[in-house]
This record gives structure tokens, sequence and C-alpha cells, in this order.
């Protein structure tokens, strides 16, 4: 039997997700060092996506030339957003590496406070993600143009190319590993690291910043080029993604409409506009605000309704072993 000294920690129990960080390692540090870590291996993760994608094209193709063109991202093209795609989806990887080696966290509990991703809560949100952008084109259809930002469906049908196949493809497969890595990374990792400082002053504290912050870095992470328009929208998703980390205790309601905005955005791309638009939006109308905030405000309402039915989970186990929130129809 395992003297006091060797047994592991005892894991707390009751934590919100932004709490998480208490169950490893103790030490303020950790975060301070863990948020420039996770920056310094997705930066690692594009030189070796750039330098395995290179010796590929070559293999194929010596014309350097050709090369630059296949890899361009104005206009862009099925290779760059593949070279995007992949580099957030192995954002995953580095993220649970960051917290198992540093925090002492296990990996799991990044996707949420059971220690899982929760599938049956996650094909749940997308239902509602669908329900929510329906409510987002009819507003969007009644209002003046919305710009770049905005919802988009006038105008003549592309052509079908082998080009358009190939974004189709590409989208299908990866833009959902893409849309998860953002989310691990900003949803993820950093309201738990963020969270685990101010929660030192408080859990209200902790919460705020928790959420505000990393939206705040999320939008900014899209370009410091953007319009106050285009800035809004994202700001507004990542606010909305983080209170439903903490209200619902887990990565999956903010993976499931990011999942289907970018589908959203990459089919409208693909069927009226273009691709280089919709990865890099310029030229926002502020009436594109009401239709994000119609998103925003259908999708968290649904999303807080269903969590409640269902009974999911938001904390850690408590001492007794039961969930936090009681399940009218059994625990996600």
């Amino acid at each position: 039997m395992p003297s006091a000294e060797e047994a592991p920690p005892v894991e707390p129990k009751g934590l919100r997700y932004d709490e998480l960080h208490r169950g490893g390692l103790a030490g303020a540090w950790r975060p301070f060092v863990g948020v420039p870590l996770v920056a310094v291996l997705f930066v690692a993760v594009q030189f070796l996506l750039t330098a395995l994608f290179t010796v590929y094209f070559l293999l194929v193709s010596r014309d350097t030339y050709e090369i630059a063109d296949r890899l361009s991202s104005d206009p862009v093209t099925p290779a760059f957003l593949a070279f995007v795609n992949l580099g957030w989806a192995l954002a995953i990887p580095g993220v649970l590496v960051v917290a198992l080696l540093l925090h002492h966290q296990r990996p799991g509990l990044v996707a949420s406070v059971v220690g899982r991703l929760r599938w049956r809560w996650l094909l749940t949100c997308l239902a509602l993600s669908v329900v929510a952008l329906a409510a987002t084109v009819l507003m969007a259809s009644v209002l003046p143009d919305q710009g770049a930002s905005g919802v988009e469906m006038s105008g003549d049908l592309n052509p079908w190319t082998s080009k358009a196949r190939d974004f189709v493809l590409i989208t299908l497969l990866l833009t959902p590993l893409q849309a998860a890595g953002e989310e691990y990374v900003f949803r993820g990792y950093l309201v738990q690291a963020f969270g685990g400082v101010a929660n030192l002053f408080g859990p209200r504290v902790g919460a705020t910043v928790a959420v505000v912050v990393p939206a705040l870095l999320f939008a900014v992470a899209h370009g410091l080029g953007q319009d106050v328009p285009t800035f809004f929208d994202r700001f507004a998703f990542g606010l909305v993604a983080g209170v439903l980390v903490l209200l619902t205790g887990g990565l999956e309601a903010g993976i499931a409409m990011h999942v289907l905005n970018n589908f959203l955005a990459f089919g409208l791309a693909l069927s009226f506009g273009d691709m280089t638009e919709a990865l890099n939006p310029s030229g926002g109308s502020w009436w594109s605000i009401p239709v994000t905030l119609t998103q925003s405000f259908v999708y968290l309402g649904l999303a807080l309704w269903a969590a409640r039915r269902m009974g999911l989970a938001t904390r850690t186990e408590t001492a007794t072993g039961g969930a936090i929130l009681e399940a009218r129809q059994g625990r996600v």
C-alpha cells in the first residue's frame, strides 16, 4: 500500500471549467509559461507543414512558381485552405501536451469537466446551430446589404469546376478539425489559463476574464486590419462560445457553432462569391451587427435550454460523485 507521500493528488471536486487547472500542479506561474508555449508550438507546426507541403509539391512539380501559386493566399487556393485547416487541427495535440506536461492535467479535461468530449451533446449542438443559422439567414434577408461580413446569397451561381470540387472536399473533411483546433486553443487552454489566474481574485472575476480575454485574442488573431463590424462579429462569437464553455462545462457547443459557421461562410463563398473574400472579409457594414446578435442570442438561448433539459454536468463531480447540475433525462 503506497504511503501518503507516494499517493497521487486527489482531484478537487465541484470545479467550473475555468477552474480546472486547480486539479493539476500548483503554481500561478504555469499559465504564463503555458500560453507562450502553446503559441510557440503552433508556430513550429506551421514551419513543419510548410516544409512538408513544399516537399510534396517539389515531387509533383519542380516549377517553384507553380508551388508558390498553389500555396497562395491571394487568391486563396485549395492547398492554402488545407494548410490553414491542418495547422489549426494540429494545435489540438499541442494543447493537450502542454496541459499534460506543464499542469499534469488529464488531456480529456480540456474537452469538458467530465474528462472527455461528449458526443451526444456535440451532435445536439450541431442541430441547434442549424436553427440558429436559419434565424441568422432570415434576419439577413430582411436587412440592407451587410457587406463582406454579412450573409450574401445574391448573384449568379458559380460554375462547378475541379477547383470548386477540391474546396468542397477540403471544407467537409478538414474544416471541422480546424474549428475544433481554434476552440481547443481559445476556449480550451486560454480559458483555463486566464481563468485559473483570475480566479485568485474571486470566481466572478475569474469567469469574466476567462470569457473576455480569450474572445478578444480570438478576434485579434484573425487580423489587425479588420474593420469594426467584422471584428465585432468575431468578438461576439468568442464571447458567446466562452459563456457556453462555462455554463455547459465543455467545448462542444463552441465547436458545433464554429463548424456550422464556417460551413455556411465557405458554402456561400463557393456558391456565390470567392474563398479569398470569405477568409479575409473586408468592407463590413454596421447592418451585419443585428445579424450577429441574432445568431448569438438564438444559439445561446437554445444551447442553455438544451443543456438544462439534458442535465448536462457543468462542474467536476462533487465529493459524493454526483453531477452539479441535476439531470432530468440522464447525465451527459
